[in-house]
C-alpha cells in the first residue's frame, strides 16, 4: 500500500489596506473588519495594513483595533509599501522589524487617496496584484464630473446638471447661480465632485438652501456638481463583478430613512431598508443591468463596482446616479448583499475578487514594458 503525503498548498498572503486620509476613514475601518473576518484563513494569510488619518502606515495584528479606538500610534512599528517591483513587500522604517512580501492587495480605502487612483498608482509601481479597477477606472469612478461626461457620451441617461470650480464660483458666483436656476429646477442636489458616502452632499429646495449647500460642498472638493433632483424616484443599486466578461447582479432597492440616502441613513440610524431583488418589471431590471455593464466598460473598470441608479416610480425612467469602485463591504453594505442574492456568498465573493486581481495582473505582465530602437540614439 502506497502512502500519499498530503498536498501542502501555500497560503496566499493578502494585504488588506484600510483607513486613509479621507472623510470616509471610519467607514473603511468597518468594511475592513468585515473583509478580514470573512477571508478563509486556510487559504489566506491576512496582513492588515492600516493608514492613519495622518497618513502613517502601520501593519500589525493590533492596527485595526488601534485605529478604530483612536488610540495613540506613535510607538507602533511604521511600515511602507515601496514602489519597487523587485520587492513587492512592506518595508519597516522604524523600530526594526522585517517587512512582509505580499501576493495580492485588497484595498478597502474609501474616498480620496484610496478610491481615486492614488493608491492604485502606488500598487502599479510596486507591481502587486490588487482588487478593483486600475488608476484610470478608479479616477473617473471617483470624479462625478468626469464620470458624468463619459456616461453621457455613451448614451447612458443621467440627471441634468451643471458643474463649476470653487475658483470660478468666487469670481462670478452671481452668474453661476443665475445659470443654475435658469437651466435646472428645484429641488437640486449639490455634490463635491470627489467624495463618497454622501458626505458633503445636500438637497436644496430653494435659493437660500442652494447657497448654503454650495458652501458645504466646497469644504470637500474644488469642483462642485449641481444636479436636478429626479422627483419621486426610487434608489436602485446593481453590482458588477468581473474583468473582460463582467456579470451584473440582481438589482436591489434602497428605501432610505431620510429624505435621501445620506451618511446618517447609510450608517448611523440603521433605519434604511434594502429590498433585494427590487420589485421592478423584468424589462426594467434588464435595462438597469445593461446600463451597469456598459458603464463598467466605458469607465474602464475591473474587478468590481457598484452602480447606483434612480428610477421614476410611474414611468420607470432610469438615470445612472454614480458608481462606486470600492463599494462598502460592511455587514449591511449593498454590494455583498446583491451578490448573495445572486448566488455568491460573501466568502466566495472575496475569493472571486482576489482571483480576478491575480488574473488581471497576469495578463498585464505579458505586455512589453521595453522597446529597443534601431539605433541607440539617446547616447
Amino acid at each position: 500500500m502506497t502512502n500519499h503525503k498530503p498536498l501542502i498548498t501555500k497560503r496566499i498572503r493578502i494585504g488588506v489596506i484600510f483607513g486613509g486620509r479621507s472623510v470616509e476613514h471610519e467607514v473603511s475601518l468597518v468594511s475592513a473588519a468585515s473583509v478580514i473576518n470573512a477571508l478563509d484563513k486556510e487559504k489566506y494569510e491576512v496582513v492588515p495594513i492600516g493608514i492613519a488619518s495622518t497618513g502613517q502606515w502601520l501593519s500589525s495584528n493590533e492596527t485595526l483595533r488601534l485605529l478604530k479606538e483612536k488610540q495613540s500610534i506613535e510607538l507602533e512599528q511604521e511600515q511602507l509599501l515601496i514602489p519597487d517591483p523587485r520587492k513587492q513587500s512592506l518595508v519597516a522604517i522604524n523600530n526594526g522589524g522585517i517587512g512582509k512580501a505580499l501576493d495580492v492587495i485588497f484595498p478597502v480605502v474609501h474616498g480620496k487617496f484610496g478610491e481615486d487612483g492614488a493608491l492604485q498608482g502606488l500598487l502599479e509601481l510596486a507591481d502587486i496584484p490588487y482588487v478593483g479597477p486600475g488608476v484610470l477606472g478608479s479616477a473617473v469612478g471617483m470624479d462625478k464630473v468626469i464620470q458624468k461626461g463619459l456616461l453621457i457620451q455613451a448614451k447612458i441617461p443621467t440627471a441634468p446638471s451643471i458643474w463649476f470650480t470653487i475658483e470660478e464660483y468666487e469670481t462670478r458666483h452671481k452668474k453661476i447661480i443665475s445659470e443654475v436656476e435658469r437651466k435646472l429646477k428645484y429641488p437640486l442636489f449639490i455634490k463635491p465632485s470627489n467624495s463618497g458616502s454622501s458626505i458633503g452632499i445636500n438637497k436644496a429646495h430653494n435659493h437660500k438652501e442652494l447657497l448654503e449647500s454650495i458652501a458645504i460642498a466646497a469644504q470637500f472638493d474644488r469642483k462642485i456638481l449641481v444636479e436636478q433632483g429626479i422627483n419621486n424616484a426610487r434608489e436602485i443599486e446593481c453590482g458588477v463583478l468581473g474583468n473582460n466578461q463582467p456579470l451584473a447582479s440582481v438589482p436591489g432597492e434602497i428605501v432610505p430613512s431620510n429624505e435621501f440616502y445620506d451618511y446618517d441613513a447609510k450608517y448611523v440610524d440603521e433605519k434604511s431598508n434594502a429590498i433585494i431583488p427590487a420589485k421592478l418589471p423584468i424589462t426594467v431590471m434588464k435595462k438597469i443591468k445593461h446600463y451597469a455593464l456598459t458603464a463598467f466598460r466605458v469607465l474602464d473598470c475591473a474587478g468590481m463596482a457598484r452602480m447606483d441608479f434612480l428610477v421614476t416610480r410611474k414611468t420607470y425612467r432610469i438615470y445612472l446616479n454614480e458608481i462606486n469602485t470600492i463599494p462598502g463591504f460592511t455587514s449591511i453594505s449593498m454590494y455583498p448583499k446583491l451578490w448573495q442574492a445572486s448566488g455568491i456568498s460573501y466568502p466566495a465573493l472575496l475569493d472571486k475578487l482576489i482571483q480576478l486581481a491575480i488574473e488581471r495582473h497576469g495578463a498585464k505582465a505579458k505586455l512589453k514594458t521595453t522597446y529597443q530602437p534601431k539605433n541607440d540614439w539617446y547616447k
